[in-house]
């Protein structure tokens, strides 16, 4: 891998909306010449797009039917950074603008409610990639500083899928959470074996006794839109419920961010891949079609990554719906091929029950424009204070209680 500085930045040449600089290697091979352009337009890098889409490496919430969505019900300003070997293409880097009192901020689209960020690389060369991701960071400024103060890109990973990502070519800070996985052997027996596989059998036997004891479940997946749906519009509640229970604000209280995972689901992403799939335990007998447990599923291709789960507290929550939810998915799972179960960010007990990968995340701060230097030693300032005030428990709650009450006077004050 070359150091910056044996990367020469060629004359930029500007034509419409459309931004180059080249970057060449030493040698000069057509091969080794590095072309960015800069786009506002989701559609007119559409075909190339769902080529990338369709690399096993690439995390779907940079697919292009996941951001044309988010970018739908949120109306954001695009800043699409291209980056080319000659005619072939290398990667794409889809960013909104966040537009602030002080500065200007292109952030990964809809990094609000990823739980993964990877960029969209071609797959094929990872140490071209990564110089070529050391190529943008040192020369591309001149192009974006019109549009941006400072590039974000959240919550990526330094090692993906077993390989260094080119992403980690950049200096970054860890993120504040991790998040953890548990690899798909064939089938659930296997599978178990990684795990305690005794007691996480004895946990799900135990559920369905108690279950069985209120008139017993079915596990239900919404296949047709309007179940799905439907469900979605439990969740929220269910989640609504819990926030409020424990004193946190609620994540999902946007309208934008509840129309954004309503579009997903209406999305057509041709099977078995599934922007957003809800899987549910229903219950039957005195309570029937109570739903008791709720998780929100994205699938492309061999990796699924739930994006959320609830209960319900009010009735069975003794029976540990949620576990058994869980233990059907991933039974299910198993049988349709899939390699990695990804229980996405934040560390909490029941993930650590389940995984045995923790993948270590990182956020990355590139400025553009001398504001853009303050901006980024901002960012990296607060990355490192929710770092510290995760590690410290009761601080950690404070601030949360804080959140909410702050939350509850905004919407009192948007009531009539």
């Amino acid at each position: 891998m070359m150091a910056n500085s044996e990367l020469t930045l060629s004359p930029e040449c500007i034509a419409g909306r459309y931004h180059d600089a080249a970057i060449t290697r030493p040698g000069g091979h057509a091969a080794g010449r590095i072309t960015f352009s800069i786009h506002t337009d989701m559609a007119e890098l559409e075909a190339e797009w769902r080529v990338f889409d369709d690399c096993s490496l690439n995390s779907l919430h940079q697919s292009f039917d996941w951001c044309a969505s988010w970018v739908k019900t949120h109306g954001s300003e695009l800043l699409i950074v291209r980056g080319a070997a000659g005619k072939e293409p290398l990667f794409l880097l889809p960013f909104e603008i966040e537009r602030g009192r002080l500065f200007r901020t292109a952030r990964l689209i809809g990094s609000e409610h990823s739980n993964l960020n990877t960029g969209l690389f071609d797959g094929r060369d990872g140490a071209f990639c990564a110089e070529c991701v050391l190529a943008l960071a040192s020369g591309i400024g001149r192009q974006l500083r019109q549009f941006a103060d400072v590039l974000v890109l959240e919550r990526t990973p330094r090692i993906w899928r077993g390989a260094p990502h080119p992403l980690a070519a950049l200096a970054g800070i860890e993120h504040p959470n991790a998040s953890f996985q548990l690899p798909l052997l064939g089938t659930i027996d296997r599978t178990l074996t990684q795990l305690n596989a005794k007691r996480r059998r004895k946990k799900m036997r135990i559920s369905e006794r108690r279950l069985a004891e209120i008139g017993g479940y079915d596990y239900v997946i919404a296949r047709e839109k309007p179940e799905a749906h439907a469900l979605l519009e439990t969740f929220f509640k269910q989640k609504a419920a819990r926030f409020e229970a424990i004193g946190l604000p609620d994540a999902f209280r946007q309208a934008e961010t509840r129309a954004f995972f309503h579009a997903l689901i209406d999305s057509g992403a041709d099977e078995p891949d599934r922007l957003l799939e809800l899987n549910a335990i229903r219950l039957k007998g005195e309570h029937a079609g109570r739903i008791s447990a709720i998780a929100g599923l994205s699938r492309k291709g061999d990796h699924v990554i739930c994006q959320f789960g609830s209960i319900d507290e009010g009735i069975a929550a003794g029976a540990s719906p949620g576990e058994l939810l869980f233990y059907r998915i991933i039974e299910r799972l198993c049988r349709e091929g899939v390699a990695l179960f990804d229980f996405g960010i934040g560390d909490q007990a029941y993930k650590r029950s389940w995984c045995t990968i923790e993948t270590r995340l990182r956020d990355i701060f590139l400025p553009i424009t001398l504001r853009g230097r303050a901006a980024a030693a901002v960012f990296r300032a607060v990355a490192r204070a929710k770092r510290w005030i995760k590690a410290n428990e009761k601080f950690y709650a404070f601030i949360q209680r804080k959140r909410r009450l702050r939350q509850m006077s905004a919407a009192s004050a948007d009531e009539p």
